[in-house]
């Protein structure tokens, strides 16, 4: 791991900060390192409100999104809701679903077969539309690239609304609106909406033509929240906003569906780390091992005998799943080994049976033992399917963009991307990737980095300071758990590894006579040598709080020892 400390702010604007909110230095320089500057900004980031979101209507097309729908609803028109298969789709479908469900009668939902469809608009899709009396699809978190499906529908009478905010290529759908903030013409303010946070936007448009307020929209927000963790988006304006108050609902009146999956976790309070490790991956099971409608059906249930019923078939998906990850990595890290491809620049590995669902976990699983960009294939059909992930600060789809030559189709983001190929091409594209990517990236993005905000003395460390981070939440990029570097601690001679194989580690550290801390250490048993005979060393990490028989402590959540 590379140890990265953040520039430190100018002297005289954390004093002038600090000042202006009455807090100290370490906390008036966090905000500032996170492009807070002042009171109102302050302000905004500690008490959010649903009446800081952004007008729906100043983003490009939503005029036209919301005038077809009316029309679709005073026409009597069949509406079909289409979203993709992960958590960003099925939540955004199960959002406009639930909400035009509530004053009109002729919709529905429809997700792509991931397996016999693929990712996104398909032509499946369109013909169910045409054979069921659909005149209007809502296409959501997908879409912005589907130019041949959109004509095909046009073709048979039925319109696209499209809500996506994947990048758009050099030509739009032919749609009846397309709403999508990365589109060159959009001048709406907030470029990093997920798919549902566009969903909610259409939905908020909607609700303000009906005479109802952004509180009227509140409940819906647990959906958002999940979809946000879950894409990785940036936690920053909006989504700070939307994830803050989804978060709110989630812990005090989640949606039946939620509460199925939420009762059966000892967890009193739901953090988005909490969403995205507890929530999430079930949601995208039903997806990846079966089909993405049982996630909107279990999202929908309002009735919880059926939402425990529908969890427990999903509980079952995630343990399935679960098992062919494992399965899969270690079969990916055997045939790297096997090819004596430790030393390149790339991870492409390939076998015809594995589980396309999990390719995508698999190639995530890579990176964190490799940590460069990588790729994981499988077959579909007549054809290959990857699922692309990358290292942090480099831009696997530009990536792809140089290898489009061998690609059958590509899209995605900066650092996850989907393609597809001919089986003939692999090789090619294989070796034309490792070139692209040992000839654009810079070498020490190949190595781990770790972001330190600031070095910090174990004495500073107070109940009080951990309060206050913790209102920094909700956590995620744009806006990480703040990382802190002390030099020179030692162990009183507590340390040892605990858990299976003693993998973690748990410590009690203490820096020039300071008030021992309890630290943990994460996948770091293999430093415990480093710790030993008391000998001297710094450590970068996160404050944390540790719970044992009803009493909450404070402890360090140990990142790295040196």
């Amino acid at each position: 791991m590379r140890w990265t400390l953040k520039p430190k702010p100018d002297q005289k604007d954390i004093e002038r900060l600090s000042n202006e909110l009455k807090v100290d230095g370490l906390v008036a320089q966090l905000l500032l390192q996170r492009g807070i500057t002042n009171y109102e900004e302050a302000k905004n980031f500690f008490r959010p409100q649903l009446t800081d979101l952004h007008d729906p209507f100043l983003m490009k097309d939503m005029d036209i999104a919301v005038g077809r729908i009316e029309k679709a609803i005073a026409n009597k028109e069949n509406i079909l809701i289409y979203g993709d298969y992960d958590v960003d789709g099925t939540t955004a479908v199960a959002l406009l679903f639930t909400y035009l469900g509530e004053y009109y009668e002729n919709v529905a939902t429809y997700i792509p077969d991931r397996y016999t469809e693929g990712y996104g608009v398909s032509f499946e899709g369109i013909d169910f539309a045409d054979d069921n009396g659909f005149s209007l699809i809502i296409a959501l978190d997908c879409g912005v690239k589907a130019i041949r499906q959109i004509e095909y529908a046009k073709k048979k009478g039925i319109d696209f609304v499209i809500c996506d905010h994947h990048r758009p290529g050099e030509q739009l759908p032919e749609a009846v609106a397309v709403l999508d903030p990365k589109r060159r013409d959009c001048d709406y303010p907030y470029k990093e909406l997920c798919g549902c946070g566009i969903g909610f936007k259409l939905t908020q448009a909607l609700a303000l033509k009906r005479g109802q307020t952004i509180d009227d929209l509140e409940p819906y927000l647990d959906l958002v929240a999940t979809a946000i963790g879950a894409d990785i988006v940036p936690i920053t304006g909006e989504n700070r906003v939307l994830a803050h108050y989804g978060l709110q609902v989630i812990n005090i009146n989640p949606r039946t569906g939620f509460r199925a999956i939420i009762d059966q976790i000892k967890k009193k309070t739901l953090t988005i780390t909490d969403v995205v490790f507890i929530i999430a991956p079930r949601i995208n099971a039903a997806g990846r091992m079966k089909h993405g409608q049982y996630a909107v059906d279990l999202l929908i249930e309002t009735d919880l005998d059926k939402a425990v019923e529908f969890a427990k078939k999903i509980e079952l998906f995630n343990l399935d799943r679960r098992g062919l990850d494992q399965e899969i990595t270690e079969e990916a890290l055997i045939q790297i080994r096997d090819n004596k491809e430790e030393e390149y620049f790339t991870s492409v590995v390939y076998a015809e049976h594995w589980h396309k669902g999990v390719i995508g976990i698999v190639a995530s699983r890579l990176t964190e033992t490799y940590y460069r960009p990588t790729l994981v294939f499988t077959k579909s059909g007549d054809k290959l399917a990857a699922s692309a992930r990358s290292v942090k600060g480099f831009d696997v789809y530009e990536a792809l963009e140089g290898c489009s030559d061998h690609i059958e189709q590509f899209g995605g983001h900066k650092y996850a991307a989907g393609l597809t190929l001919l089986e003939e091409q692999y090789e090619t594209f294989k070796k034309q990737f490792e070139k692209v990517v040992s000839e654009t990236i810079d070498p020490i993005l190949l190595t781990p980095e770790i972001s330190v905000d600031t070095q910090i003395e174990l004495k500073d460390i107070t109940p009080k300071l951990m309060r206050i981070i913790r209102q920094f939440a909700p956590f995620g990029p744009g806006n990480m758990t703040p990382i802190f570097m002390a030099k020179d601690v030692q162990d009183t001679g507590y340390g040892r590894g605990v858990g299976e194989d003693e993998k973690h580690l748990k410590l009690s550290l203490t820096q020039k006579g300071s008030r021992p801390i309890g630290t943990i250490g994460f996948n770091l048993g293999n430093k415990l040598d480093v710790v030993k005979k008391k000998h001297r060393f710094d450590v970068v990490f996160s404050l944390d709080e540790n719970e044992w028989n009803g009493q909450v402590s404070l402890q360090l959540k140990l990142r790295d020892i040196k």
